[in-house]
């Protein structure tokens, strides 16, 4: 019997089968690397990605780049920063949490922050600082392993109703008004028919929006006067 996907739109349930779809392929693809410097075939920040890639494929840290570039970049500069420290006799501890703080910067310049990267910085220091670490280390499973979360994330959040990448439609701006308001429940409408989950809570748009109401409002009183 055909499985009818659009049975997944919402809920947990499109996001747990997509994340075992997803992390089925990393760990298939991971095998396709030779485990002579003893590796693992699967790469912890995989783990991490697939939360966001699949329950929450709206947000703007779950996008394909920030979760291809957040994890790769993240791993090659822990990787290097690992090699340094090695090199200059400082411990795992500074190593470790330099490879961090390196890689947040490394991910805002790239515009590709992804919080597993934070992972993938720290696994790729801890290798980097061992002795017998060399190129391309654990480079090779994590890409294979985010290739294959990108590839499912695309077909399966696109096949339940979530196009991944995300693109919003911006609507024409309406034309201006003295009057600018709404209702909770109007807010509350809107996320229902967008039928995605946010990393924002309810609560904190509706916030948002009334600051931006009332700055508007403050606006018009100053252009009154």
């Amino acid at each position: 019997m055909a499985v009818r996907l659009d049975r997944f739109r919402t809920g947990w349930q499109r996001g747990a089968l997509g994340a075992v779809l997803g992390i089925a392929l990393a760990a298939l693809l991971g095998h396709l690397v030779p485990s002579s410097e003893g590796l693992p075939w699967i790469m912890a920040p995989v783990g991490a990605s697939a939360v966001l890639v699949f329950a929450v494929p709206a947000s703007p840290l779950a996008q394909p780049w920030p979760v291809v570039g957040g994890n790769l970049i993240s791993v090659a500069v822990g990787m290097a920063v690992g090699k340094l420290c090695a090199m200059g006799g400082v411990g795992a501890p500074v190593a470790v949490s330099l490879a961090v703080g390196f890689a947040i910067a490394a991910m805002a310049l790239a515009r590709c922050t992804h919080p597993p990267g934070g992972a993938a910085a720290i696994l790729g220091a801890m290798y980097g600082i061992a002795p017998a670490a060399h190129l391309p280390g654990p480079f090779a499973p994590l890409a294979l392993n985010v290739i294959g979360i990108a590839g499912i994330g695309w077909i399966y959040n696109a096949a339940t109703g979530h196009p991944w990448p995300h693109l919003t439609a911006v609507p024409p701006s309406p034309a201006p008004m003295r009057t600018v308001t709404y209702d909770r429940e109007d807010l509350d409408a809107v996320l229902a028919d967008w039928d995605e989950r946010l990393d924002v809570a309810p609560d904190d748009l509706d916030a948002l929006f009334r600051a931006v109401e009332r700055r508007v409002l403050r606006r018009w009183e100053d252009d009154l006067k």
